[in-house]
């Protein structure tokens, strides 16, 4: 069974990116929270996903490499708009962070992920990561699609 245990950050101003970034893009087949369908591509590679409803920072989450041309595909049956960003990697105290500079309708949106191997497990904040969105719904990707960032309040965006 695939578990992710995940956490997720708002990323401050102050991020700047060691590496090159990745772009991607992703849409919804089904955005149920009990039970999401993602179509991703990312440079070349294909992606379907399925992940299952969260419990505090773990789900159920089931990846898939598909060939490009079928994600491509498969991206023209999602509800749009699309998530489009740019994903970075870093090395924090030795552990992995993925940080999404979102693009499009989510401009000016940037989150960081850490993926751990237990729910109580111990990590160094970075000094760029802000406050923690864990659970905080209309940070989830699937939540951008109807509610984009570029809609949302002021308070909502610094919040």
């Amino acid at each position: 069974m695939g578990v992710e245990i995940e956490r997720k950050f708002k990323v401050k101003d102050r991020f700047c990116p060691t590496g090159v970034g990745i772009e991607m893009a992703q849409g919804y087949l089904s955005r149920d929270p009990r039970r999401t369908v993602r179509i991703r591509i990312a440079g070349i590679q294909g992606f379907l996903t399925i992940k299952g409803e969260n419990q505090g920072a773990v789900r159920l989450e089931y990846e898939y490499e598909i060939p490009h041309e079928e994600a491509r595909e498969l991206l023209a049956l999602c509800e749009a708009p699309l998530v489009e960003k740019t994903r970075y990697v870093e090395t924090v105290a030795g552990k992995r962070w993925e940080v999404d500079v979102f693009h499009g309708a989510n401009e000016g949106l940037r989150i960081a992920e850490i993926e751990l191997a237990a729910e109580a497990e111990e990590f160094a904040l970075p000094d760029w990561a802000g406050a923690e969105v864990t659970g905080v719904e209309r940070y989830y990707n699937a939540s951008l699609i109807a509610h984009p960032f570029c809609r949302w309040r002021a308070d909502e965006r610094t919040g």
